[in-house]
């Protein structure tokens, strides 16, 4: 089966409203001269300040504006209420936004979210028309004691638990190694597929074989644009969500057109 390819550029806490505003217009001058593929879809996923200076607008009179799918990083899972400091989906959903990263590896590490938690913010974003980007994936001394597929299945079970069958068609997935995330380090293409693949095999056996053919799922760990081909080339892998390489303009234009790098 032929699924798209998806290429998410995960900010994190950097680009503010300024610099976001400069990236659009830069990516845009990127593109002019730039096709990308039609089975290629892309998004940023902004800081929360950033993402409405990012909305799609003409730079020129007459001209059409220059439009660049939006993401949230992060999201809470009640509708509204006093909790300081969170956002909504409802908020969020005002912005015109495309997708939603849930259960990113900072955000399990660095601020306790439990796969409980990342399950209920999956299940109220299905409520939306924003599509789920859950993100998976084992430490490094995980992955050395072989309990990479072991650490893949408990997450997935875990984080999909009450999902129905048509909603799983809705959810992209993001299989990020936490060990190679921001440090320099990338699985190599034969061990992302490998990854890749068990999770596919794991959506199988939750859903149905026909759902795991169609689900996206992406790897995220030091992607950049000397290997991100190489990556794209697996059979099993429908894109990225990428860090540090999607801050930069002319790096992410050379992401979303990875069919024309060397």
């Amino acid at each position: 089966m032929s699924r798209r390819k998806l290429i998410i550029g995960n900010w994190k806490m950097n680009n503010g409203p300024m610099e976001a505003h400069q990236f659009l217009h830069d990516l845009e001058d990127e593109l002019k001269n730039e096709k990308i593929a039609k089975d290629v879809d892309f998004a940023i996923a902004a800081p929360f300040v950033a993402l409405p200076f990012m909305i799609g607008h003409s730079h020129e009179e007459g001209k059409e504006a220059f439009y660049l799918p939006l993401a949230a990083q992060n999201f809470h899972y009640e509708e509204k209420g006093a909790f300081t400091g969170e956002i909504s989906l409802d908020m969020l959903d005002q912005l015109g936004l495309e997708y939603l990263i849930i259960g990113h590896s900072e955000r399990r590490q660095l601020f306790n979210e439990t796969d409980e938690i990342v399950n209920k913010k999956l299940l109220a974003a299905l409520k939306t028309q924003m599509t789920p980007v859950l993100a998976f994936g084992e430490t490094e001394s995980e992955f050395d004691a072989n309990k990479t597929e072991t650490v893949i299945k408990n997450q997935l079970t875990s984080s999909l638990k009450s999902v129905k069958e048509n909603e799983m068609e809705k959810i992209v997935l993001a299989y990020e190694p936490i060990w190679a995330i921001g440090t320099g380090k990338t699985a190599s293409p034969e061990q992302a597929q490998k990854a890749v693949a068990f999770a596919r095999t794991v959506v199988a056996e939750l859903f149905n074989s026909d759902i795991a053919d169609k689900v996206i799922i992406q790897y995220g760990g030091s992607v950049k644009p000397e290997n991100v081909k190489e990556l794209m080339g697996q059979k099993d892998i429908d894109g990225a969500l990428v860090g540090g390489a999607s801050l930069d303009a002319k790096s992410f234009a050379k992401l979303i057109t990875f069919d024309k790098q060397k």
